[in-house]
This record gives C-alpha cells, structure tokens and sequence, in this order.
C-alpha cells in the first residue's frame, strides 16, 4: 500500500495512507489543494497544490474531486442601501402571517413595462 507523507502544522511530518487524503481542484481556475485530518492530533489540514502534485497524487489513488466557484460569484451586485433594523422587523412580522409568501412574492413583482 503506497504511503504519503505530509506536514501537520500541530504535529510536523506524518505518514498517510492514500485513503486519508483528499485532492480538491477548482474546474474554473485549476487551483488545487489536498487535505487530511492529522493522525495524531485530528487536526483537519489543507495545503495548496501545484498541478504536479495533483497528479502525483491522483495517479497514487487519491480520491479527485473537483469542483465549481458558485454562480452568485459572478453576478451583478446592485447598490442599494443597507438592511436596517425596521427592515429587519418588518421582514420578521411578514414571517409571521399566514400568507407571507404570497406578501413576499407580491413586494418584489418588478413594474409591468408601458
């Protein structure tokens, strides 16, 4: 069985079986981590990963998984003034009455154009 060595920030060096690591790689940017939980401390460490180490390790049976940068990233973000705490009660009671998501629904209907 292939053994791996890494570094626990709490512990130094520990030894790993593939089956304790995970490899993290982005599909929109290629960035890659792998990450483990310490053997000895139980500590959860992450380490940032060339592309050469990612295949070193997924070619030695590390567990892939890649993943995306949520959509809400990339979206347009308009200005606008800030919760209060009346808004924040306001939102509260609408909670609180039976037909609150009908209400909601209702507030944020955009205008019909003309």
């Amino acid at each position: 069985m292939t053994t791996i060595r890494a570094n626990c920030p709490e512990c130094g060096d520990v030894q790993l079986k593939v089956d304790d690591l995970t490899v993290r790689v982005c599909a929109d940017d290629e960035q890659g981590a792998y990450t483990f939980r310490c053997p000895s401390c139980a500590t959860v460490v992450v380490k940032d990963a060339s592309r050469r180490i990612i295949d070193l390790l997924v070619s030695s049976g590390v567990e892939l998984q890649v993943w995306r940068v949520p959509a809400e990233i990339n979206e347009a973000h308009y200005a606008g003034p800030a919760i209060s705490a009346d808004d924040l009660l306001a939102f509260h009671e609408l909670l609180e009455s039976d037909h609150w998501f009908t209400d909601l629904v209702e507030m944020v209907r955009p205008e019909p154009s003309q």
